[in-house]
């Protein structure tokens, strides 16, 4: 049985169009913020080997489907939305990796143009501009979506693997270097 606070989150997340914050939940079902922690972590918990599960970037929580139902609801929809080339999946990773990031960044790092990819990840939502970054030409930040999120299984950015980096293993985020940068010796 769920607590009557349980209940009226989940009712709230599974009507929101948007990631929904802690501080707007708890308003919306007239709870403390610390009552409205413990009523995601009892969905949470009660989620374990459904087709649902809690999914939340920062402050931000949204109800989804588990990923092991993907194909199910891919099959539903018409959706094929994970099919994406080699270019483009490396270009996600970059981007998921090195968030915010801008075009120039991601071209350095793979060493090709990629106007035409990032445009691709743009209109699969799997990506979205961040705002634009101080300094000359003010280029677009890119980061990734709820929708990456979705499509890979991940609650949080805080679930990507590991990478191993030419130092070893490193936890994300590896830093890009920037042209002008100069390392201390």
């Amino acid at each position: 049985m769920r607590t009557p606070n349980a209940i009226a989150a989940e009712a709230v997340l599974f009507v929101a169009e948007k990631p929904v914050t802690l501080r707007e939940l708890a308003r919306s079902i007239g709870a403390t913020l610390r009552a409205t922690e413990a009523a995601l972590e009892e969905l949470d918990a009660n989620y374990e080997g459904t087709g649902l599960r809690l999914q939340h970037d920062g402050d931000g929580w949204r109800l989804v489907t588990a990923p092991d139902t993907a194909r199910f609801v891919a099959a539903y929809l018409g959706a094929d939305r994970l099919r994406v080339s080699a270019a483009a999946l490396e270009t996600l990773a970059v981007i998921a990796y090195q968030q915010p990031v801008t075009r120039a960044e991601v071209e350095g790092i793979r060493g090709v143009n990629c106007d035409q990819t990032i445009y691709t990840l743009m209109s699969r939502r799997l990506i979205e501009e961040r705002g634009r970054r101080e300094g000359a030409g003010r280029p677009i930040e890119y980061g990734t979506t709820w929708e990456f999120l979705e499509c890979f299984g991940l609650a949080s950015l805080d679930e990507l693997p590991t990478v191993l980096t030419p130092e070893g293993l490193s936890t994300r985020p590896v830093p890009v270097p920037v042209a002008g940068d100069v390392e201390a010796e």
